[in-house]
């Protein structure tokens, strides 16, 4: 596991990528996506975090799970802080959660709105993560709200930088 660090951030990021998709998916990208995401929203010191990256099967499987619905979605975001039974090593840096991302969703989704696949994967890791941070979009001010940090995400620093 490598770290992403910046001068207040020493975050660790777990990324796992199902098999079938490792060749189409840059875990570089996703992991500097997700360490600016961290910079950008003020985290600071120590945190942990998992990217997944998996098929709709499985992510339908979770959100029929933990959102008793049965359809696959573009991505979900699971934090440590909703999980009652979620325990961590004493030692271990706090732990933020899973964003777990759907390739298949990501690719239909990049293909519909005319970018590539890495760009939809990147938009969703800050949209996980921006969830696992407290940003929702249940209700319009809300949803609002998330929309400008994940557009602020992306002016500064991340289209720049991995974009290109």
């Amino acid at each position: 596991m490598r770290e992403a660090q910046s001068s207040k951030l020493k975050a660790q990021i777990t990324i796992q990528i199902a098999h079938r998709f490792r060749a189409e998916v840059d875990e570089g990208d996703l992991r500097r996506v997700a360490a600016e995401v961290l910079r950008q929203e003020g985290v600071a010191g120590e945190t942990e975090l998992s990217l997944i990256v998996t098929d709709d099967e499985a992510i339908r499987e979770l959100n029929r799970r933990f959102r008793d619905v049965d359809a696959p979605t573009d991505v979900l975001a699971f934090g440590a802080e909703v999980e009652e039974h979620f325990v961590s090593a004493p030692e271990s840096p706090p732990y933020l959660g899973d964003v777990v991302i759907s390739y298949q969703r990501a690719l239909a989704q990049a293909e519909e709105l005319g970018h590539a696949v890495a760009e939809e994967l990147k938009l969703l890791v800050i949209h996980g993560i921006l969830h696992l941070l407290g940003y929702d979009h249940q209700e319009e001010a809300a949803a609002r709200k998330m929309r400008e940090r994940e557009k602020r995400i992306l002016s500064v620093g991340i289209r720049n930088q991995v974009f290109g």
